[in-house]
């Protein structure tokens, strides 16, 4: 769904749920993800690859004179009611938590939003690892304070993280927010998740395509291990920063040499998450690198390795998981394959050459489906911008 189409169904669903109106409606858009290489590095301070994808989720705000939030979403095709001085998550999380989330960490950081119709229409595919939650938390932030003619400024993805980590109960890192955010056409973005300072680094569309494979297992993240893998990772920086001669506050200060030295004093499931953690953050530099310079060989090459390691130390992959990649392994044309988003399901992302594609998406379709007796859902992916108004 292009997003034009996303903004003319969005205002539509806001008319038909809450009636017509005078005052007009603000409506923002915002991308889903994905990440070319650097997985479960955010939440350890460290480095990570990503590029926003033009797969939006459109959210249109209309205000309203009280401290009522209604808000329709498309994908379930329903409503929920709030009240802005009372915000509450749910009973069992739904997916009503993220606009609450949103709204709740506005008011908590000053942005004097009030009452609000608000419509949602997704784009992202949702649970599989494009990174939905945080494009309905940014085009929800960003039309809703526009609704309000509030600016949150620099603060929006603080906004979006704080809903997703302090409401919704996900201990993730700022890559999914940022990313939505502050996305860039034809291009990633090495991004350090502790300073937050970005580069753009180009993605050339004549040279290489993002071709995603939603292998349609969904997983619930608060639910799953996810939130276990964190822990341990602070717990294994917690060891780190008493044995090393300098301060280890995340895994992202552990280098690979330290952690060679000392990988013995560690506990086998530790060991394994640290070495992740540890030889993922030099791929992703080294990646990085190789993408400035049009190494895209070696990106691919480092994208099989962090898969790997995301199987073997971090065991995060599944069997369909692993059907797509072992199908893509054998094409032509394709650099090199990972699974994205946080595991235990969701999406491989392939890097492609362009000339392959068709040949590549239909190799990787049949393949799963003699593999997984399934069919998976095949994204040809442009890297796009970050979060947008539409007038």
């Amino acid at each position: 769904m292009t997003a034009t189409v996303g903004v003319e169904r969005a205002r539509e669903t806001l008319r038909e749920r809450f009636g017509a109106a005078d005052a007009p409606a603000a409506v923002a858009s915002a991308p889903g993800r994905v990440n070319l290489i650097g997985g479960h590095t955010d939440y350890n301070d460290g480095f990570v690859l990503p590029a926003a994808i033009d797969r939006r989720t459109v959210a249109a705000a209309r205000p309203r004179g009280d401290r009522t939030v209604r808000v329709h979403t498309t994908d379930f095709d329903a409503t929920a009611t709030f009240d802005l001085d009372g915000i509450e998550p749910t009973d069992e999380a739904t997916w009503s938590d993220y606009p609450k989330g949103v709204a709740q960490h506005l008011l908590a950081r000053g942005h004097a939003v009030g009452g609000a119709d608000l419509a949602l229409v997704g784009g992202v595919p949702m649970g599989a690892g494009l990174s939905s939650s945080a494009a309905v938390e940014v085009a929800t932030a960003a039309a809703l304070t526009a609704a309000h003619g509030v600016d949150p400024g620099d603060e929006l993805v603080d906004v979006c993280w704080e809903a997703e980590t302090g409401f919704v109960g996900l201990s993730c890192g700022i890559m999914d927010q940022y990313t939505s955010v502050h996305g860039e056409p034809d291009s990633a973005l090495f991004l350090d998740c502790r300073s937050r300072d970005h580069e753009a680094v180009p993605l050339p569309a004549d040279e290489a395509t993002l071709v995603v494979t939603d292998t349609n297992v969904r997983r619930e993240l608060v639910s799953s291990t996810y939130n276990d893998r964190v822990a341990t990772c602070r717990a294994a920086a917690e060891h780190f920063d008493s044995v090393l001669d300098h301060p280890v506050d995340a895994l992202r200060d552990v280098s690979v040499a330290e952690f060679e030295a000392h990988e013995s004093t560690l506990s086998d499931s530790f060991r394994k998450r640290a070495r992740h953690v540890v030889t993922e953050n030099d791929r992703v530099r080294a990646a990085t690198s190789a993408l400035r310079d049009g190494r895209l060989e070696r990106v691919g090459a480092l994208l099989d390795a962090s898969h790997a390691s995301l199987r073997d130390d971090y065991e995060v992959s599944v069997p369909e998981l692993e059907a797509v990649v072992d199908v893509a392994g054998d094409l032509a044309g394709v650099y090199g394959s990972r699974l994205i988003g946080a595991g235990f399901g969701g999406c491989v992302l392939s890097l492609v050459r362009p000339d392959a594609v068709e040949a590549v998406t239909d190799a990787i379709e049949t393949g799963y489906r003699e593999r997984a007796h399934t069919d998976p859902d095949v994204h040809v992916c442009d890297p796009a911008a970050g979060v947008r108004h539409h007038e």
